[in-house]
């Protein structure tokens, strides 16, 4: 049994692993003094080395990755028809565009999720042809061993993951704007019952796959709290994770939610709503939840706020902090929840990282 594997299931395990959003190169550098733009695959060996419960993914060749130098010093760039992104990691964002296709309330209400089926060419994160089931199957267990058959290894933190479980299908396609107007409108139910039939078969298609956990992402909460009232929420979203998610434990599977923001007063419901955990960001309080939900898992705690202001003593009480968090739990991974960007200082994350390979265990 691996401790992640341990760590999701409340196991308790003695080194507490990490589950970090990653996305910081000149960390890399720094710390294994190779190059990660020049070596990417050897600096991060080096990496698997030295942190070995961060568990980074190695790029298959050490093919040189080009420097993201058109940024300015902020970290931003505009390009010539004036679309704003910023630096992400080696890369760039792209230019905030969802629901791009829609302009008025009428346009959203004369549209069919269902109808279109093909979201390939849509922007919606999750950009599937989802008419046809099989398909959408072959195409989701071809990332997994043929030789696993239909059951992942026992004991191995392997996962899938979807973006849209619910809350996301209509502001991605929507927008945030026509989202919020349009999301009160007795219309609106029509929608999200029509979003609700293509995770039906999404959720079928994940009760077949040979995998342990299913990461279920959902952004219904922002740093200060709820998007929708508990009353929309109960209407369109909890009852179809809680259908949704009924699938995936009868196929032995379960549930890890993730969520930006501050989960606090809708924690109970997912835990409720049948998820072994959750990730998020540190606005939430882990403790509470700690305690109130006997050995779930928990991640998201650590802050990159802290990390940027680079502080040794700041760094150290927010490790301790995490620390002490998990021996209220036996489910928790250290994680920067609001992400570890490529401008916070190299110094900073080799501390946090350090700190945790010193003090990120259980006796």
């Amino acid at each position: 049994m691996d401790d992640r594997y341990a760590a999701f299931m409340g196991m308790a395990p003695k080194r507490i692993p990490h589950w970090e959003h990653w996305s910081c190169p000149d960390a890399e550098t720094y710390i294994t003094g190779i190059d990660y733009y020049e070596n990417p695959k050897l600096c991060r060996e080096r990496m698997k080395e030295l942190y070995p419960l961060l568990d980074l993914p190695v790029p298959e060749n050490d093919t040189p990755i080009p420097r993201p130098d058109k940024f300015e010093e902020e970290g931003t760039h505009i390009d010539s028809e004036g679309h704003r992104s910023v630096r992400w990691g080696e890369g760039e964002t792209s230019h905030w565009d969802w629901g791009k296709r829609f302009k008025t309330e009428e346009e959203v209400f004369q549209f069919s999720p269902i109808e279109q089926g093909d979201f390939t060419h849509i922007p919606v994160v999750e950009s599937h042809d989802y008419r046809d089931e099989e398909n959408l199957y072959r195409k989701y267990r071809e990332m997994f061993p043929q030789e696993w058959g239909e059951s992942a290894p026992m004991g191995t933190a392997v996962k899938v993951a979807f973006y849209n479980t619910m809350f996301m299908w209509p502001l991605l396609t929507l927008g945030w704007d026509l989202f919020l107007q349009t999301c009160l409108d007795e219309r609106f139910g029509r929608l999200m019952d029509e979003f609700a039939e293509i995770n039906r078969r999404v959720f079928r298609v994940f009760s077949r796959l040979p995998v342990n956990f299913v990461v279920c992402h959902d952004d219904i909460v922002t740093s200060r709290g709820p998007v929708c009232s508990r009353e929309w929420m109960n209407r369109h979203i909890f009852p179809r994770y809680e259908e949704f998610w009924s699938m995936l434990k009868a196929a032995g599977k379960d549930v890890i939610f993730m969520v930006d923001g501050c989960i606090d007063v809708y924690a109970d419901d997912i835990f409720a709503c049948g998820a072994r955990g959750i990730i998020s960001e540190p606005y939430t309080d882990y403790k509470t939840i700690a305690r109130k939900h006997e050995n779930c898992f928990l991640a998201g705690e650590g802050d990159n706020r802290i990390l940027m202001r680079n502080n040794a003593g700041e760094i150290e009480a927010m490790v301790r902090n995490m620390v002490d968090t998990a021996s209220i739990t036996g489910g928790y991974m250290m994680c920067i929840g609001n992400h570890v960007p490529w401008n916070v200082p190299p110094e900073a994350v080799k501390r946090y990282l350090d700190l945790s390979m010193e003090l990120a265990k259980r006796s």
